[in-house]
């Protein structure tokens, strides 16, 4: 038991710390790091406390004590852990772990793994800071409206952001949190999108790396501000009414000598067996996923965000990378698991505790997959044989679409399948369609660039793929600068391109982002059954030729959205199209028009449908289709069906109905006696000769 006084009470610590050994704790930044707390005799100071089992000796080095490694000894406890009480110190002292190699003979520096804040680049040192009572949050509505309101009969439209590029000073300098605070909230509200995801902000010392490559799990990147200046960033987006994701990296982790490689002298965080603990290709270590302190380290990690930044979701990256053992290795650099397969057990365990951990404290909020194989059942529940993520990046789609534009519309028609195939496992999982960052670095051209044709064929493949996306099953994610028409591919180094948008075709590119995104948000066949058939129906998916297709959405109620996309130049007119009831359809949005930078063609009046079987439907109208454009209609006047006539009701109510009754039968027989009696009359010669004529 603890003999200092700090923020956790002596039982609770205890407990934590019994969760920790046994690799299920989810709160092990409240007992790790550094953390004010009192001495014996009521003494103010910090309390440090490491984990660091295979250390012989450890000492803290910093400001406080000028950097000497004799000081100030740590003294180690069971499981472990190690520990130290140092009075006096003040927010924003730097300090490092020491850890001493058992001859004496030298040291290593170590920033704290739990530490809330960092240095600056290049400096690797810890300072200190104390995430309790500092910041007051404002976002009460926000945490409500999301608690009542799940994501997956919402829309969902997510721009993602890197913080270091997206906007800059005039000199080329970062903006701080709260600077971009005042820029990106008002911008992300008005250009409609629903969510911001941020690339991650853990600390790292590589710009090159995007802050993928992290040695900070529960600091917030220094290169903008303080911790308090990142939560006024969130809090200013969710008080402007849009969620903030996070990416989070729990794959791997680099090899600076000041992080978690080889942490106590000895593999600590990572695999002991390389064939398990390096990527070769990346040039970093993995997490050793079955190491109990290890899971919890990384579990505390994933709730620290969502709890005291209030993310709205994390997006776990290169998940692909931890289910695989052999992912990025060749035959005999890696190690099958006890039943000979290539699937890492540990890792799968890892992520089924996590979601599971994550959704018993927060079932609101989203876990998201970066997992680009076809591993089964990622967004099932766990207790389904899942890995328990609610949504997954459809990263096939994203490979197809990318390699579909860049084709000249003639080759377009030998690759239909690229725009196709991806209704074949739409509905197999929670899917977010992503145009991300990675489509857009290393020579693969900006969204923009990557379409063939001159300039004004490039700018309407932009917004046909664009509206297609946004009509197409799944949630939706857009890479900062696409909505710009950005002519050059992102460079982390600077700012993205606004000084295009004092020229006409990009001003008219943001409109129709901003106008299509709105469209979005506002039609709910887009968005409300985007999981399952119900919500989606093909018309034309194999009019190759034409590079067309043509589709239904549908929500709940039974509203339809038909939709035609052509990604050919041609401009087809007079293209019949199946419409699945009769009426008036009228186009609801066309990327072809002139507000957008196109050129106004297409249909100006509805159209009306005609009694001509069409792709299934009993109905169909022939559409204005102007070429490398998506045109979305709405049935603005359903013609009434016509029911048959039914037979006058005898009466109104019992008793006229009986009386009515009585009256109805006395006619019959007093008209069917008189027919009798005139039959009988009649001569038998003119009976025979009527059947004859007859």
């Amino acid at each position: 038991m603890s003999k200092y006084q700090e923020n956790l009470s002596p039982n609770d610590l205890f407990l934590e710390l019994e969760a920790f050994s046994e690799g299920r704790s989810t709160h092990a930044w409240k007992c790790f790091g550094s953390h004010p707390a009192k001495d014996e005799n009521g003494v103010e100071g910090y309390l440090f406390r490491i984990w660091a089992p295979n250390a012989p000796k450890v000492t803290i080095i910093g400001d406080f004590n000028g950097w000497d490694l004799e000081a100030t000894p740590m003294t180690r406890v069971e499981g472990g852990i190690w520990e130290a009480f140092l009075p006096g110190l003040n927010r924003y002292d730097a300090y490092q772990y020491a850890i001493h190699k058992a001859d004496g003979s030298s040291f290593v520096g170590k920033a704290d793994p739990y530490g809330f804040h960092a240095a600056t680049r290049p400096d690797v040192s810890t300072k200190i800071y104390d995430l309790t009572g500092g910041y007051e949050w404002g976002d009460r509505d926000w945490l409500a409206f999301r608690a009542k309101n799940p994501p997956y009969r919402r829309p969902m439209n997510i721009y993602e952001c890197h913080l270091g590029s997206w906007r800059r000073t005039g000199e080329g300098e970062f903006l701080s949190y709260r600077d971009i605070a005042s820029y990106l909230a008002p911008y992300v509200k008005e250009m409609g999108f629903t969510h911001v995801e941020l690339m991650p902000v853990t600390e790292y010392p590589l710009d090159a790396s995007w802050g993928y490559q992290c040695t900070g799990y529960f600091a917030a990147t220094s290169r903008y501000g303080t911790p308090d200046d990142l939560k006024y960033l969130i809090d200013q987006l969710h008080q402007a009414g849009v969620g903030v994701i996070m990416d989070w990296v729990p794959a791997h982790f680099p090899r600076d000598a000041f992080g978690l490689y080889h942490f106590d002298g000895t593999p600590t965080y990572e695999y002991a067996d390389t064939r398990k603990g390096e990527h070769p290709d990346w040039g970093t270590n993995v997490f050793d996923f079955g190491r109990a302190e290890v899971r919890s380290f990384l579990f505390s990690s994933a709730m620290f965000w969502l709890e005291e930044y209030h993310m709205d979701g994390l997006r776990v990256d290169a998940v692909s990378s931890m289910l695989y053992l052999d992912y990025g290795r060749k035959d005999g650099e890696w190690m099958p698991n006890i039943n000979g397969g290539h699937e890492n057990l540990e890792a799968i365990k890892f992520f089924q505790d996590l979601n599971t951990a994550i959704f018993a404290a927060h079932p609101d909020v989203l876990m998201v997959a970066e997992e680009s194989t076809a591993w089964p059942k990622v967004t099932k529940p766990v207790d389904d044989g899942g890995l328990g993520f609610n949504f997954k990046w459809n990263m096939g789609w994203m490979n197809d679409i990318c390699h579909y534009i860049k084709l000249d519309p003639y080759f377009r028609q030998y690759n239909h399948r690229d725009i196709t195939f991806s209704l074949m496992y739409a509905f197999s999982e929670n899917y977010i369609l992503p145009l991300s960052h990675d489509e857009v670095v290393h020579m693969k051209g900006s969204f923009f660039g990557k379409m063939p044709g001159d300039n004004p064929l490039k700018f309407a493949g932009v917004r046909a793929f664009y509206a297609y996306m946004m009509t197409h099953p799944g949630k939706k994610l857009t890479f900062m600068g696409a909505e710009l028409g950005q002519w050059n591919e992102w460079h982390f180094e600077y700012s993205l391109d606004w000084h295009l948008l004092q020229y006409a075709p990009h001003r008219h590119t943001q409109e129709f982002f901003k106008a299509i995104n709105a469209f979005y948000l506002e039609q709910s066949p887009l968005w409300e059954q985007d999981d399952s058939w119900q919500g989606f129906q093909w018309l034309c998916a194999d009019d190759n030729n034409a590079n067309t297709v043509a589709f239904l959405r549908w929500d709940r109620k039974g509203t339809p959205l038909l939709v035609l996309c052509n990604f050919s130049p041609e401009h087809r007119k007079g293209y019949r199209v199946g419409a699945p009831f009769a009426g008036s359809w009228g186009v609801a949005f066309t990327t072809d028009d002139e507000a957008y930078g196109g050129e106004g063609r297409g249909d100006k009046e509805p159209v009306k449908t005609e009694k001509i079987p069409c792709h299934d439907q009993p109905q169909s109208f022939t559409a204005d289709l102007p070429p490398m454009s998506a045109v979305i209609y709405r049935c603005v006047r359903k013609n009434p069906v016509r029911k048959p006539k039914t037979e006058k009701a005898a009466g109104t109510g019992a008793k006229t109905g009986e009386k009515s009754a009585v009256k109805v039968t006395k006619a019959r027989s007093t008209k069917a006696v008189k027919k009798s009696e005139a039959a009988a009359d009649k001569p038998k010669r003119a009976v025979r000769k009527k059947k004859t004529e007859k």
